[in-house]
């Protein structure tokens, strides 16, 4: 899933990590953000794959820092120098590669392991744009038949447990039923518009 959200990114633009970083925790949530001992590893995964390409880029060394006349303004301002040229490092900057663009389509065409893998559907379909009207189509429907499965079942669970259910939990199930009944009811409105939009 990672992988497929840094080719995602990558296939928009060149990052360095520190906005890819950012940029992935917006696209997965709050609760599901991505370490740099996580996302680096994995570009450099990606780079010896020759999917990603790393090349350095030298920032901006800042605006010039002026003469003070004072002997403590005068060190500190040569501190400040020294540690802009210490950290003028250039930063890696990560772009895909024709491989890359290949991998992500496989990626994003791929089935998940698990129909019931929320966050698989959300990313994939925050780049369901790179899909062809027919498989848009396909990974919307398998989300609804699943979304459909799942609420049959939490119905018959609620049946079977509805006497020893206080009222707390009872409230938890519901909520959780009218979460996937309205996950289903936008569902249907995506998949009538792919429908309408979809070549003839």
């Amino acid at each position: 899933m990672l992988e497929l959200a840094i080719l995602g990114l990558l296939k928009e633009q060149e990052l360095h990590g520190y906005e890819l970083k950012k940029r992935l925790s917006e696209m997965l949530g709050p609760f599901s953000s991505v370490s740099f001992g996580s996302l680096y590893p994995c570009l450099a995964r990606l780079e010896a794959a020759g999917a990603v390409k790393a090349v350095e880029a030298h920032g901006d060394p800042g605006p010039a820092i002026p003469s003070t006349g004072a002997l403590t303004g005068e060190l500190a301002a040569f501190r400040a120098r020294s540690r802009a040229v210490r950290g003028s490092r250039g930063k890696k900057v990560y772009g895909i590669t024709e491989r890359g663009e290949a991998l992500f389509e496989e990626l994003l065409l791929a089935e998940s392991q698990s129909g019931d893998d929320d966050r698989a559907f959300n990313l994939k379909l925050a780049f369901a744009r790179y899909l062809p009207s027919e498989a848009r189509l396909g990974l919307l429907e398998r989300r609804r038949a699943h979304l459909v499965e799942r609420l049959a079942k939490a119905r018959g669970a609620m049946r079977a447990r509805r006497e020893r259910l206080d009222a707390y939990s009872q409230s938890l199930l519901d909520h959780g039923t009218e979460t996937t009944e309205r996950d289903i009811s936008w569902l249907d409105g995506l998949i009538e518009l792919e429908k309408q939009e979809a070549p003839e």
